[in-house]
Order: C-alpha cells, then sequence, then structure tokens
C-alpha cells in the first residue's frame, strides 16, 4: 500500500469526500485525486498538513501493509449512508493492518492450527442446543462469562474496538483464515457483550441465509445466558419480572434486561403479550437506548498490547514505534 492508498484510507476514516478534504488542505480536488492514484506525490509540507488534517501521525503513511489484509465484508445497514460505511470499513482496515504488523515481528504463525468447528442448525431450537454444546466443548459450563473478550481472544480469535456509528455495532470476517470480531468502542457494556457473542454466532453456525440473522441472535442470547440457568433463576413460569430482579441478573449474566426478557419470551417462561407490554413501557421511558440503573462497564481487548509490550522488552521495537501500531499511547508497570 503506497502513500496514495493511505491517503484515501485515512480520508475515508475521516468521513470526508474528496472535495471535503481539499477544502480543508486549500487545495483542488484534482490534487486529492492524483495524491490517491499515485500520479503525484504530495510534499512534505502537504504531508505534514495532510497529517494534521487527517489525525494521523507522519509514520502512518510510510507504514508497510501486510500482505493478505481482506476487504472487510459485513452485513450493510440500510439506515447508514456510504460515506458512514466508507468510514466504518477504513478504521476496520487500518485497526487490522496495524495488528497484522504486530504480529509480523513474531517468528511464529498465530493461525497455524486454527480449527473452527461449524455447527449445523435447521431450527432456532437447534441454536439453544448449539450455544450449550459450544459452552461445554470450551469447558465453560453453565457460570456466567466474567470477561467475554478475554476468552475468546485467548481462543485466537483477533478483538477490534473502532469508532462507529448509530446503526453498527459489530461485524466478523477473516483474515488469513482466522476470525476477526470488530466492534464499536462506544457501547455500554451489555450492549457490547450481546453484540460479540451475535458475531460468534455468525462465526460458528452453518444455518440458511433467511435464519441467519435470527439464529446469531438467538445463540447470543442462548451462549451469555444459557436456557438452565435462565430457569434456575426465573423459574418456568412468570406473570411478572421486576425491573430489580432484571438489573440482578443483568449484572451477573452481563446481558441487557431487554434481552433477559427476550430469552424469557423464547423460552416461553412469560407470554409474548406481556413481552410486548415491557417493550412498550421500556420505549415510553426511554430506556431502550440507556437501560435504568448504572451501565455496565465495556470490557478491553488485551491481546493486541500484550504483543507490543513483548515487543518492547525484547528490544524488538521502540516504545514510540509500539504506540504508533497501538495508535495510542503504552503505560508500563509503575507509569
Amino acid at each position: 500500500m503506497g502513500i496514495g492508498s493511505r491517503i484515501e484510507l485515512a480520508r475515508k476514516s475521516n468521513g470526508l469526500s474528496m472535495r471535503a478534504l481539499a477544502e480543508k488542505m486549500n487545495l483542488s480536488a484534482m490534487a486529492i485525486s492524483k495524491y490517491e492514484r499515485g500520479i503525484m506525490n504530495p510534499s512534505s509540507s502537504v504531508l505534514l498538513q495532510l497529517a494534521d488534517v487527517l489525525h494521523v501521525n507522519m509514520e502512518y503513511f510510510f507504514r508497510p501493509a501486510p500482505e493478505a489484509v481482506p476487504l472487510v465484508v459485513y452485513r450493510k445497514h440500510t439506515s447508514l449512508k456510504k460515506t458512514k460505511l466508507n468510514a466504518i470499513h477504513a478504521h476496520i482496515q487500518e485497526w487490522l493492518e496495524r495488528y497484522l504488523e504486530i504480529e509480523s515481528f513474531f517468528d511464529f504463525d498465530f493461525n497455524s492450527g486454527t480449527f473452527w468447528q461449524r455447527y449445523a442448525v435447521s431450527s432456532l431450537d437447534d441454536v439453544e442446543k448449539v450455544a450449550d454444546q459450544v459452552r461445554q466443548d470450551w469447558n465453560l459450563g453453565s457460570d456466567p462469562i466474567d470477561n467475554l473478550i478475554e476468552m475468546l481472544e485467548a481462543k485466537g480469535i483477533k478483538i477490534g474496538l473502532i469508532d462507529g456509528e448509530d446503526g453498527f455495532d459489530g461485524c466478523t470476517f477473516r483474515s488469513n483464515g482466522a476470525p476477526v470480531i470488530v466492534v464499536r468502542k462506544d457501547i455500554p457494556g451489555d450492549r457490547q457483550r450481546f453484540s460479540i457473542a451475535h458475531e460468534l454466532g455468525h462465526i460458528l453456525l452453518d444455518v440458511n441465509e433467511e435464519l441467519e440473522e435470527k439464529a446469531a441472535y438467538r445463540f447470543a442470547g442462548a451462549f451469555l445466558f444459557p436456557q438452565f440457568m435462565v430457569f434456575m433463576e426465573l423459574g418456568e413460569h412468570r406473570t411478572q419480572i421486576s425491573l430489580s430482579e432484571l438489573d440482578l441478573l443483568k449484572n451477573k449474566y452481563g446481558i441487557s434486561m431487554q434481552a433477559i426478557l427476550h430469552r424469557a419470551k423464547d423460552l416461553n417462561i412469560i407470554h409474548a403479550n406481556y413481552y410486548r407490554i415491557f417493550c412498550k413501557y421500556f420505549s415510553q421511558m426511554g430506556y431502550r437506548k440507556q437501560e435504568p440503573g448504572e451501565p455496565l462497564a465495556s470490557e478491553q481487548p488485551v491481546r493486541m498490547q500484550q504483543l507490543l509490550l513483548r515487543l518492547i522488552a525484547e528490544d524488538i521495537i521502540t516504545q514510540s514505534k509500539a504506540e504508533e501500531l497501538n495508535d495510542e499511547p503504552i503505560k508500563e508497570w509503575g507509569q
């Protein structure tokens, strides 16, 4: 990837058209086009200005791109405009490049031996069984998963948090054959965990396209809050469930009140009419976007920074290079 491609990626990441970038630079849109197509090379002063306008450092333009960085394909959200989709794609692409460059310093194939079993499902009832089977295969039991990101990183899944837009919570794809999950960074922990579990469903479930989204949604709820524990916590039949009870379960299992209620409806613990009434109440109170009570803290990936700290400790890269690849300062112990 040359300087021109880097400029284009950073421009899209900032949600700018060529014309908008040109106006900020006091240049013509034709000049920006020539830079991006490699017809004309920007001068040092122009690069400095581009770095400032596009919120990147100078090293960004000269960072070598690892081979086999894929075009990220994810489910399109019709509510998002093309410029916003391009920005999301650019954020993901840039993050993945940094991740793969970090791995390239190690004389080790991080994807060797990685095998992801897919589970065939033909109905939503099958999804419940698969969620239980995955927990059994991964020795998770039925207990709450304390840190979902940490557990999935240990399984070899790359997890990325990026700046996103309303209408985009997450996506999954493969890089060099290994699964990658990317989610928005500015969402509450319960929503973040559900989005990650939802994308895990897309990785693990072998299901027809018509059922795919519903199956992934069902898997997320069943994986985070297994049906055995739902019946243990709520009982087999309920006419009412209080907000206080939902709040306790939310904090215990790391899953939203709304998702808990949806689980109860799916498992016929509550009637569909009661679920609809509760959803209407949540809408009226403004709880759909921000549930009552303290929001659940979001989780943070650690593997990328862990690899960088190892590279610093072994004098393979400098602190400044590590912070460039991390895209933010790295604090070591005692700092």
